[in-house]
């Protein structure tokens, strides 16, 4: 008998799992709110250089700026690029009267002074009424500070990957996922109060850290009290709702364009999370394969109660529960590390294959996810658009992973984005509508990837290193999103670079993924040993192989006739 066997005989998919389900998912809509935030608090709007009147006429300089409009100022004062319309990061170091006449025009070989905005910029604030970038002037020369921001932020998660990993393996899922409601509260409040960027910085590290413990041990207590059958479906609506907060973030977004008070509106709700946490059960497979049966039988019974099952929760004892997952008990006495993520060869394998997946799935998403701006079209519909994606490819994904299988789906959905992203590199740029289009299913297709990489991930690792490989896929997942800002860079050499990087990563990782087991109605492994007995053929396999490889081949040239 396995403990899945166990909680079927106490309620199986009951009311105690659907609570502990929508409970852990409420969080989750959340998560999209501060993972995407930077799009809204950070938006770049449309500045120049503030204006500077010179004039060898001064007697009558103010008398002619007064009755001067915006336009004109504009003319006389901000040189124009090829494109007509107004730098932004320099100006006439003195005043060009003489271009107040509008059939004057600078010629090529006339030379004119122009230097940088030494005193500030001006802002249109029609769209982005407050940022950080225009608070605190992150464009010209520091507009690699923005960035450097999202990077930040990006690198709490990956350092939540590694840390909250490895301690909620040690310690437990509800101590952590606790603590990590408390301090995305904590942080992202007093993220609104910032007085300073380098305040800012740190305090979004922190909600990153946040971030990734709160994603993490959602996915594993949801994943370790439900029946096997029911993984794929959990799965999925913890997905739908990171969808569900995408929605969320533009319409709150747009009912609130501050960045101060914005920040604050996707922060307050983690402290009701935190409240209500404390009423969260421990993972009873944890406790059981940890040692702790005494609490493992507790939380059980707990369960069984809830879901109308007292009487056979009555029956189970920690006798009994060592009786049956006494295998997988006797295999956990030694302490596990991270180290046995690569020490044995299967799990070497699935390791390598893991990484690949949510290196290639997160890198691609955040290259296209937080650049809205650049679409051309309207920031709030373009975040309503890329959130509606993900309802039907999650959909779709959600059946291909119930019905076909988990490594299907994965290969799958990361190759369709690979080749929607490449595609962009031979529309023309004219043809807008048809490159977000591309855009927008190349993202679908990653949501789906994402949606079938928290499950499959979770179900090809056993459960005594599950936290530490599904914080080595986070790990991987939040180096691609740190660096798929820096890809873009790469455009100034050869503009179509960026994209043939972005689509080949996915194209590349499905292929790997081909190679994992598929673990579409397989019992969850509790131990490394089953792991490792899994990937191996059985003895009676061996045997028929080697009977098959000992008989004669037939004579190529006697063809029967």
């Amino acid at each position: 008998m396995t403990f899945a066997d166990i909680l079927e005989s106490l309620g199986g998919m009951g009311r105690f799992q659907r609570l502990s389900v929508a409970f852990l998912a409420l969080p989750l809509t959340m998560l999209a709110s501060h993972n995407l935030l930077q799009n809204f608090t950070a938006g770049i709007p449309a500045h120049h250089c503030q204006i500077r009147i010179t004039a060898n006429y001064t007697r009558y300089a103010n008398n002619v700026t007064k009755e001067m409009g915006t336009e004109s100022l504009l003319r006389i004062s901000i040189p124009t690029g090829k494109d007509q319309k107004v730098e932004k990061c320099r100006r006439y170091v003195t005043t060009q009267w003489r271009l107040l006449d509008p059939n004057t025009t600078l010629h090529n070989d006339t030379i004119v002074d122009i230097e940088p905005c030494s005193d500030g910029w001006t802002y249109d604030r029609s769209m982005f009424p407050s940022t950080i970038v225009s608070e605190w002037d992150l464009v010209c020369d520091a507009w690699t500070l923005r960035q450097m921001a999202q990077s930040l932020y990006m690198a709490g998660v990956l350092i939540g990957s590694l840390i909250i990993g490895f301690l909620s393996d040690r310690f437990g899922r509800k101590a952590l996922i606790v603590w990590c409601y408390m301090q995305m509260g904590v942080a992202g409040a007093c993220t609104a109060f910032a007085p300073n960027f380098t305040a800012y910085c740190i305090l979004r590290f922190l909600c990153g850290m946040a971030m990734s413990g709160i994603s993490l041990n959602s996915v594993s207590l949801c994943m370790e009290w439900i029946p096997t059958k029911y993984r794929a479906v959990v799965g999925t609506i913890n997905g739908y709702c990171y969808t569900t907060g995408q929605f969320i973030l533009a319409g709150v977004a747009y009912a609130i364009p501050d960045w101060r008070w914005l920040q604050l509106a996707v922060s307050l709700p983690f402290f009701i999370f935190f409240l209500y946490s404390w009423l969260f059960v421990e993972s009873a497979r944890w406790l059981a394969i940890s040692g702790k049966e005494e609490r493992a039988v507790k939380g059980l019974k707990k369960a069984a109660w809830i879901n109308g099952r007292k009487k056979e929760g009555d029956k189970l004892s920690v006798e009994v529960l060592k009786e049956e997952m006494q295998k997988e008990m006797s295999s956990n006495k030694a302490s596990h590390t991270m180290a046995d993520l690569v020490r044995t060869p299967a799990v070497r394998k699935i390791s390598c294959g893991v990484s690949f997946l949510w290196f290639a799935t997160s890198f691609s998403y955040y290259g296209l996810a937080m650049d809205l701006q650049n679409f051309g079209f309207d920031i709030y519909l373009t975040q309503l658009v890329f959130g509606a994606v993900d309802i039907p490819a999650k959909f779709i994904s959600v059946m291909t992973i119930t019905f076909v299988g988990r490594r299907f789906s994965q290969s799958l959905s990361l190759i369709l984005a690979g080749l929607c992203i490449l595609a962009n590199i031979f529309v023309p740029q004219d043809l807008s509508n048809l490159r977000m289009a591309f855009a927008v299913i190349g993202k679908g297709s990653l949501a789906a990837s994402f949606n079938c990489a928290y499950i499959f991930s979770g179900e090809l690792f056993p459960t005594v290193i599950r936290q530490s490989g599904m914080g080595l896929g986070g790990t991987m997942a939040r180096v691609g999103s740190m660096i798929a800002p820096l890809v873009k860079m790469t455009g100034e050499f050869y503009p179509p670079l960026p994209l043939i990087i972005y689509g080949a990563a996915p194209i590349i990782s499905g292929t790997v993924t081909c190679f994992l087991p598929e673990t579409r109605n397989v019992p969850l492994p509790e131990t490394i040993e089953q792991v490792e007995r899994r990937s191996r053929p059985s003895q009676a396999d061996e045997q028929q192989m080697k009977v098959l490889l000992a008989s004669p081949k037939p004579d190529p040239s006697n063809d029967g006739s």
